[in-house]
């Protein structure tokens, strides 16, 4: 979702900065993104657990572009054992420190450039689960996805009066790698009836072009 997003923005003429864990697939995203000539792209290797790095990224980028109009939080994860039965406090700590925690850092460390631009734009991905509690993702994905629901409108509340907005993107299944994850495996049939990266990255181009005095608080999105 967040290369579909990257990838949408650059289209649309935005300079992108993709950020995650892996160096190899974010120079993928930005050197396919730059080949096409439209939008740039930059790569930040980034931890999103890590507030300091957080931090150090969101100092970096302003060093370099001088200003952060957008954030796009799509880090998230889940895991295998997910039940009540098998929930396993190291898997649960995991996905608040990246689902939830990582959500928040990134905002935080964006806020006082916004701040200061009287201007910008948030996009937190959650799910559908983040608005409908389901048992196939279990109560740690469940639970964070529902609290970054409440984080977004939180921002919307007070940030408001500073020209900030944020839009909380809650998309039912969608056919990416964390399906890989589930209990058991969606097959491939299935996976094409999902929603699809592309469908997301086109719906936050949608939510970054809209004018600062409008706020899309949140979009619940299905096949």
């Amino acid at each position: 979702i967040g290369q579909a997003g990257a990838e949408a923005l650059a289209a649309d003429g935005w300079t992108v900065i993709v950020s995650g864990r892996r160096k190899d697939a974010l120079d993928t995203v930005a050197s396919g993104i730059n080949a096409k000539g439209i939008g740039k792209a930059g790569a930040l290797v980034l931890d999103v657990s890590k507030a300091a790095d957080v931090e150090a990224a969101a100092e970096r980028i302003l060093a370099t572009h001088g200003r952060i109009d957008l954030l796009v939080n799509s880090a998230g994860i889940n895991v295998p054992r997910r039940s009540w039965a098998d929930l396993e406090i190291s898997g649960w700590d995991k996905l608040v420190e990246i689902n939830l925690n990582g959500v928040l850092y990134c905002m935080r460390a964006v806020l006082p450039a916004m701040r200061a631009q009287k201007d910008g734009c948030i996009i937190n991905v959650a799910s559908w689960a983040g608005r409908h509690v389901m048992k196939m993702p279990g109560p740690a994905y469940t639970t964070t996805k529902h609290a970054v629901l409440a984080l977004t409108h939180s921002f919307n509340m007070d940030e408001c009066v500073n020209g900030l907005r944020a839009c909380c993107l809650s998309p039912a299944a969608v056919a990416t790698p964390i399906l890989k994850l589930r209990p058991v495996v969606p097959s491939t049939e299935e996976q094409a009836r999902m929603l699809q990266p592309e469908d997301l990255g086109r719906t936050i181009a949608f939510v970054a072009k809209m004018p600062p005095h409008v706020c899309v608080n949140e979009i619940l999105i299905s096949p």
